[in-house]
């Protein structure tokens, strides 16, 4: 029996998409740590607007969030003749301050639904769409050439970050030497030269950095002001800081009457010799198999060379979804999905298959994982067909067996026990809407097969925690 169709990977207009490496060489490393955050497909340096004008630095499209990045370098300091405080004056007027209207224009430009391009000459049109509805713009402004001069200011500062404060009245002081005041309303972040990569590797998933920005921007939002010595002694703080009810850290306090939140010098140099950070790094080393898995697919789509009848690019699918799971939760599907493959059977046989159903953080979503063994195994266009059939067959028998779940995401894959080169299948299959001759197609569909009906099925419950826990004795 044929099954429903489903959306399988990807792109349905394979050509290569031409990106900018960035044009300085802080511009380069930033392009470089965000492709690592953000993932490749969805990073975009040097973006334009439709006056071939250049829109940002580097610009960001997932779902409804857009980032977009500043990043300066001022030369300042590097006159040690000079009154510092003079020297401060110019290097925040050229580096931050215009950054900051710059940003706010860019965020009209992208409200205002113009076009976006890859190039100046206005050739190559960004491939994602800039979603309409409930945008999310985070304004981010990367500040280069201070961090020598900071560190040498005061005996105090532990890693030459620049102090930042938003409050509602920006500008009502005199400006104090490294030093950032910044305004509540519409409020961009500022990151430096110590903190960028930091930021950016402890938040190096979509899901986790949207997280922290928007606890940020509550805490701003909330209190009279909010100042911190370094954006990493606030990451500090906001790890620090977890709400069990909520199930999320948060900024700030949960006591009454508190109109200001100030984060001190060196909390971050403190976080880092805590157990539960040790724990969480060592622990996160495996995750990076679902990050592979991910950017493999996403290079192949920006080289060209995918095959399949869906768009990475274009709305919902299962490379988006997976690029979705946090940390975390990366953690614990990396080392399931290497537990199937470790207990993957050895018997013979001329077709040997398991399959495993693996829970994501988002309730109404699970990842089906499908390994085969075909005794003379090709890769013509049977075989694939064959795997994506049942891999297919194995999504909808995950809903039927478990009806809450709303959207599934199939992977299959040559047993890795077996073969060193193997190729993926991937399938995205929307069932919020299952009718009951759905239900009863895919039941026919899996009658011999039995996948997920089989009695000797094998359940695990395990708790994934962000820090974890010390292990028991």
């Amino acid at each position: 029996m044929r099954p429903p169709p489903a959306a399988s990977l990807v792109s349905d207009d394979a050509m290569p998409i031409s990106k900018s490496p960035g044009v300085t060489p802080t511009e380069r490393m930033l392009a470089e740590l965000c492709d690592q955050t953000f993932l490749r497909l969805w990073t975009y340096p040097n973006p334009y607007k439709d006056d071939g004008h250049e829109l940002c630095d580097l610009m960001v499209v997932f779902d409804n969030h857009v980032f977009v990045f500043f990043d300066r370098e001022g030369r300042h300091f590097q006159n040690t003749a000079r009154d510092p405080q003079l020297n401060w004056e110019r290097w925040k007027r050229e580096v931050i301050d215009r950054q900051v209207k710059t940003a706010s224009g860019a965020e009209r430009y992208l409200r205002s639904g113009r076009k976006v391009f890859l190039d100046a000459a206005r050739q190559k049109a960004f491939p994602i769409a800039i979603p309409s509805a409930d945008l999310r713009v985070h304004k981010i402004i990367v500040a280069h050439g201070a961090k020598e001069a900071c560190a040498g200011f005061s005996s105090d500062n532990v890693y030459g970050s620049l102090a930042v404060g938003y409050s509602n009245t920006p500008g009502g002081v005199p400006s104090f030497p490294f030093m950032v005041d910044l305004t509540k309303d519409e409020p961009v972040h500022m990151l430096d030269s110590h903190n960028l990569p930091i930021v950016l590797s402890e938040l190096d998933t979509f899901t986790d950095l949207i997280a922290y920005l928007e606890a940020k921007t509550a805490a701003i939002g909330k209190y009279d002001f909010l100042s911190y010595c370094g954006e990493e002694d606030l990451l500090a703080h906001y790890f620090g800081n977890f709400d069990v009810p909520a199930n999320r850290h948060f900024i700030g306090t949960r006591e009454e009457g508190i109109n200001g939140i100030h984060i001190g010098e060196g909390e971050w140099r403190d976080f880092l010799e805590r157990p539960e950070y040790k724990r969480k790094k060592k622990a996160d080393k495996s995750s990076r198999v679902w990050d592979e898995i991910v950017q493999r697919t996403c290079q192949n789509a920006l080289d060209g060379t995918l095959l399949g009848n869906a768009s990475l690019l274009k709305g919902q699918g299962a490379i988006q979804e997976m690029a979705r799971e946090p940390r975390f939760s990366r953690r614990a599907l990396s080392e399931e999905m290497v537990r199937a493959v470790q207990k993957f059977p050895e018997t013979g046989g001329k077709i040997v298959r398991s399959v495993s159903l693996m829970p994501s953080f988002d309730k109404d979503l699970a990842y089906v994982f499908l390994q085969l063994k075909v005794e003379g195994r090709d890769y013509d266009e049977a075989y694939r067909a064959k795997r994506q059939a049942l891999l297919q067959i194995a999504c909808g028998a995950a809903k039927n067996k478990f009806p809450h779940l709303k959207r599934i995401v199939g992977i299959g894959l040559d047993a890795p026990k077996f073969f060193q080169e193997t190729s993926e299948d991937f399938i995205w299959m929307d069932c919020s809407e299952w009718s009951d001759a759905r239900r009863v197609e895919f039941e026919q569909a899996n009658r011999d097969l039995g996948f997920f009906n089989s009695p000797s099925l094998n359940t695990r419950m395990m708790t994934v925690k962000n820090f974890p826990d010390e292990p028991s004795a």
